[in-house]
């Protein structure tokens, strides 16, 4: 199992968890770095990891924090 740096966010509904996603996804992106996404009803899990080297890099970490970043409006609302 490689290793990797993952979050699951529970939302308010579905459409919270994809507003979430599509930002994440806008960061990824603009970085050239594409995390694994699921997105489910009231909740979506990220997973972030450098495929060509089966393992952590800097970039992850800062992708990871910039997706937290991202989550800090929803943190409110998600109940």
């Amino acid at each position: 199992m490689e290793p990797d740096i993952w979050s699951v966010s529970t939302r308010k509904d579905f459409a919270q968890a994809l507003a979430y996603v599509n930002k994440v996804s806008a960061i990824a992106e603009a970085e050239g770095h594409h995390p694994d996404l699921y997105l489910a009803w009231g909740k979506c899990k990220i997973e972030i990891w450098t495929h060509k080297i089966n393992g952590l890099t800097e970039s992850d970490f800062y992708l990871a924090a910039k997706a937290d970043r991202e989550f800090e409006p929803f943190r409110g609302a998600a109940s």
